[in-house]
């Protein structure tokens, strides 16, 4: 029987949870502090290792790895010193000329490593991409009388189709590659380990985090994940004859569709919004102020930002509290800061909330029955599924 064809995007939404766990479970510094999500906070650390004199106390054996990474991968005739390297940051590769000229913006190169008779120029980004910078520029700033020159592109992943106007002459170095020689390293030095253990834990942690990635789950959520493999139709990459590129072909599927339902999903957000201010506007400011006398709405909002921006304030007459109507993350947050949540809720409908007299702290939320898909598609206007929510809440029934 044929299998059934993958509904990706249901798949993504159903591990979702179980990844997020995996995620969650184990510590990690670079996790913690955020460090690496920006490519100039990695460069840090990269330069420092490269440093034969930094504070790792390793020498020169990182610039060893490394150059030995480059040098596999040129020809005999082009191989470069594997030492004895001079370390800079952020390096202006323009010419004497381009400078002066002024006609030409700063194209600044992540490392180079220099001596007298070599050059390494390095761009560091997540992917293997030039990402606008000038591959001919940054070879011209290396090259030099006598001297041997490589330009680097150091990433997390290779993506050849990305190397264009040049790059696809460039070394590609993974982080995987480096750091992966750097832990054999390590591991064949048990001195080293045991008088630089702080150093150790620094290495282990960068290792653990933008080579090995989050720790495997627990088996029950593995035995689910084989599962969903199994009915959607995914389960034949487990026979490719190649693991690791099958590994890393469903990794990069799961991670655009990842990305796409994250966009996409924002977007519907954006309509949600829409549809309950414009509902709002026109339609139950009338209808709660033609039920009450006093804490009229007088003014409809809808500009409060980051997890708070998934709100429509209702703003009231006579020093009444604001109520507001809040959907999605924003619900989220609001019923866990609840004095009395809502239990067991759905969050795929609209919640209404009262805030205290005076005070920014929640006195109640309440959950409705309308619907996300249906504040989408537009309330009619003898709807009053939202007014009876807002009187039960401003009133405490």
């Amino acid at each position: 029987m044929a299998q059934r064809q993958t509904d990706m995007s249901g798949f993504v939404t159903a591990l979702v949870p179980m990844l997020s766990r995996s995620l969650a479970e184990e510590f990690n510094v670079f996790r913690v502090m955020h460090h690496g999500t920006h490519e100039k906070q990695l460069s840090n650390v990269f330069a420092w290792l490269l440093a034969a004199d930094a504070t790792h106390a390793l020498g020169d054996a990182f610039q060893r790895i490394f150059l030995e990474r480059i040098n596999a991968k040129r020809s005999i005739d082009k191989q470069l010193p594997s030492t004895d390297y001079r370390v800079a940051q952020e390096v202006d590769t323009r010419g004497d000329e381009e400078a002066a000229g002024g006609d030409v913006g700063m194209d600044i190169a992540d490392i180079v490593l220099s001596r007298q008779d070599a050059a390494v120029v390095i761009e560091n980004y997540w992917t293997s991409d030039g990402h606008y910078h000038d591959f001919h520029r940054y070879l011209a700033h290396a090259v030099g009388p006598g001297r041997a020159a490589a330009v680097v592109l150091l990433c997390h992943r290779r993506e050849t189709h990305r190397q264009l106007d040049g790059w696809e002459d460039a070394v590609v170095v993974t982080y995987a590659e480096v750091l992966g020689d750097l832990q054999a390293h390590v591991a064949r030095d048990p001195a080293w380990c045991e008088r630089h253990r702080e150093q150790r834990f620094f290495i282990q942690q960068m290792i653990d985090h933008f080579v090995e990635g989050p720790a495997a789950v627990n088996p029950d959520d593995q035995i689910s994940f084989i599962k969903a493999m199994c009915e959607t139709g995914e389960s034949a990459r487990y026979g490719y004859r190649s693991q690791d590129r099958a590994a890393q072909e469903f990794a990069d599927l799961v991670a655009e569709h990842a990305r796409r339902q994250f966009e996409d999903s924002r977007e519907t957000l954006v309509r949600v919004k829409a549809g309950l201010q414009g509902f709002a506007r026109t339609t139950l400011t009338d209808q709660v102020n033609d039920e009450v006398k006093t804490g009229q709405v007088t003014k409809v909002e809808a500009k409060l930002k980051g997890i708070w921006q998934w709100c429509i304030a209702l703003y009231r007459a006579d020093a009444q509290p604001t109520i507001l109507l809040v959907f999605g993350p924003t619900a989220v947050v609001e019923n866990e800061s609840a004095p009395e949540p809502v239990s067991d809720p759905d969050y795929s409908r609209v919640f209404v909330t009262l805030k205290a007299t005076g005070q920014q702290s929640l006195k109640r939320i309440m959950q409705t029955n309308v619907s996300l898909e249906e504040a989408i598609n537009g309330l009619s206007q003898d709807d009053d599924r939202l007014r009876k929510a807002v009187l039960a809440v401003a009133s405490g029934d």
